[in-house]
């Protein structure tokens, strides 16, 4: 399956969905706390990542400093989403207005931001999607700068590389591993045709117990498949 595909077929669905299948199949990667402060629908696509730390903790190493994010942007792919790590503790945006600007040029679907954002009135302009622990008005000019591109990060207690994929939505964010997107998408298909088979019985006249009874508090088994659920 290429990236293209993959992508594609997780726009189809939903974070609670793919979380559902997170869960079925042992896997950790759901995030929850991370609002949406702007823009309209659910995001999904493939990651690119980067970190920040206070100012003057960059290391030396890490060659000249850019403006944060900036190095992100133009890594990313369109269709890409960025995500920010921001753990300083520092009151400083992690994210603002000129970086949507230059994001929804590169056609990058959005950003999820461990961490602050600011200038949230131009990401609703643009509207472009925007994923956060919390807002402020605070630069971060003077108080954290960009460490890495392209590194790992943290979000919540998940870690998360670039080139995995990640779905959010209003309900929460999900990142999945490039390794295990195929059995993800997979699982989580069934079970949203379920979900939607769910939704036709209780429009046909079942009622709602019994559309919710066993069956469906057990689908998440491990050892659950699409035999052993039925609506009438």
């Amino acid at each position: 399956m290429t990236m293209e595909d993959a992508v594609t077929r997780l726009k189809r669905l939903d974070a609670c969905a793919v979380s559902d299948a997170m869960d079925k199949l042992g896997l950790s990667g759901s995030v929850s706390g991370l609002e949406q402060r702007a823009g309209s629908g659910r995001i999904a696509g493939r990651v690119m990542t980067y970190r920040l730390v206070e100012h003057g903790q960059r290391p030396a190493a890490a060659g000249p400093a850019r403006h944060l994010g900036t190095t992100a942007i133009e890594r990313a792919q369109p269709g890409d989403v960025l995500v920010a790590e921001q753990r300083t503790g520092m009151d400083a945006g992690s994210w603002g207005g000129i970086l949507t600007l230059g994001a929804k040029l590169r056609g990058i679907a959005g950003v999820i931001a461990e961490g602050l954002v600011r200038d949230l009135d131009e990401a609703v302009a643009y509207d472009f999607p925007v994923f956060s622990r919390g807002s402020t008005a605070r630069t971060a000019r003077g108080r954290v700068v960009e460490a890495d591109t392209g590194e790992p990060v943290t979000v919540g207690d998940v870690r998360v590389c670039a080139g995995d994929y990640v779905i959010a939505d209003r309900s929460g964010v999900v990142f999945i591993l490039a390794a295990d997107i195929d059995r993800v998408l997979g699982a989580a298909e069934a079970l949203f045709a379920r979900e939607a088979a769910m939704a036709k019985a209780l429009l046909g006249g079942t009622p709602i117990s019994e559309v919710m009874g066993a069956n469906y508090e057990n689908m998440l088994q491990p050892s659950a498949d699409a035999a052993q659920w039925r609506t009438q």
